[in-house]
C-alpha cells in the first residue's frame, strides 16, 4: 500500500507571537519550527497501516523552503520511508487553495492509496486544506477522524468525535483522511531512526516539475489575504478588594453590577 503523508512546517505553539513594523506580518525570527502537531497523528496513521499490512511505502509531503527540510526529516527519522519538498518563490503567500493546488499536482506525480493530513495547521487554523486537496484530486474526504479501520474490501472506516456521540463514516479507496488528537500517540524518533533518516530519499519540485503555472499560485492568485496583524489589547490590571470578607463580597457584586454590568 502507498501511503502519502501531508505535513506542515510551523511555529512552535508555545513561540511568542511578534509582528513586524507596519503590521503586515509576522516576526518569525527568534521562533522554532517544528512539525505541526496534527500531522504528527498523520505521520503516526501512516507508519501504524505500513506495519498493520506489513508491506508499501510511507511518503511525506510538504509545500515550503528550505527549512521546512526540517521537518520532513523528522517525519523519515519516526519511520517514513522518503520525502518530497515542493519549494519555489512561486510558491510564496500561497492560500489554502493555492496549497491545496500545489499539493494536488505533486500528488497526481506520487502513488498512493490513501492520504493522511493533520485536521488543521496550528499557522494559520483555516482547516481547509485537506478538503480542497481531496476536492482537487477527485476523491472523498473524511475529516476530524479519531479512529481508523481498513477493510479488504479496498475501503476505510473512520469515526468522528461528534455532539453527543460517535459519527462512522465508510470511504472508498483512495480517499483523503484528516486526523484529530485521540486517533494515536504518535511515537518519538528512536537514534536509529534519527540516522537512517539521513540517507533517506528526499525530492524536490518545482512550479515547473508540477506543471503549474507560477501565476496561478503564491500571493498573486491568493483569494484570502491577511491585510494587517494586531495584538489583542492588554490586560487590565487585577484589583485587591480590602477589608473583610463580607465587605469584600458586597464591593465585588457591586462592581460586577456598575463597572462589568455582568449581573
Amino acid at each position: 500500500m502507498n501511503i502519502l503523508v501531508c505535513i506542515k512546517h510551523v511555529p512552535d505553539t508555545e513561540t511568542r507571537v511578534k509582528i513586524t513594523p507596519g503590521g503586515k506580518a509576522l516576526d518569525f525570527t527568534d521562533a522554532n519550527f517544528v512539525v505541526n502537531p496534527y500531522d504528527e497523528f498523520a505521520v503516526e496513521a501512516g507508519l501504524q497501516l505500513k506495519e498493520k499490512k506489513g508491506t508499501g511505502e510511507v511518503t511525506v509531503l510538504t509545500v515550503g523552503g528550505e527549512d521546512a527540510m526540517k521537518s520532513l526529516r523528522q517525519a523519515l527519522a519516526m519511520g517514513a520511508d522518503k520525502a518530497v519538498l515542493c519549494s519555489d518563490g512561486a510558491f510564496e503567500g500561497s492560500d489554502a487553495w493555492g496549497v491545496a493546488r500545489v499539493l494536488a499536482a505533486a500528488a497526481r506525480r506520487l502513488p498512493f492509496d490513501v492520504v493522511f493530513c493533520g485536521k488543521h495547521g496550528v499557522g494559520d487554523d483555516n482547516q481547509q486544506v485537506g478538503s480542497l486537496l481531496a476536492a482537487l484530486l477527485g476523491v472523498p474526504a473524511v475529516t476530524v477522524v479519531t479512529g481508523l479501520d481498513f477493510d479488504e474490501a479496498g475501503a476505510v472506516r473512520c469515526k468522528r468525535e461528534v455532539e453527543g456521540g460517535t459519527e462512522v463514516v465508510r470511504a472508498a479507496l483512495p480517499a483523503v483522511v484528516t486526523c484529530q488528537k485521540g486517533l494515536n500517540e504518535p511515537r518519538y524518533p528512536s537514534l536509529k531512526g534519527i540516522m537512517a533518516a539521513k540517507k533517506k530519499e528526499v525530492a524536490t519540485f518545482r512550479a515547473a516539475d508540477l506543471g503549474l503555472d507560477p501565476a496561478s499560485v503564491g500571493r498573486a492568485a491568493a483569494a484570502f489575504v491577511l491585510r494587517e496583524y494586531e495584538l489583542p489589547p492588554p490586560r487590565p490590571a487585577g484589583r485587591v478588594l480590602a477589608g473583610e470578607v463580607d465587605q469584600q463580597v458586597r464591593e465585588l457584586v457591586r462592581l460586577l453590577r456598575e463597572e462589568a454590568k455582568v449581573i
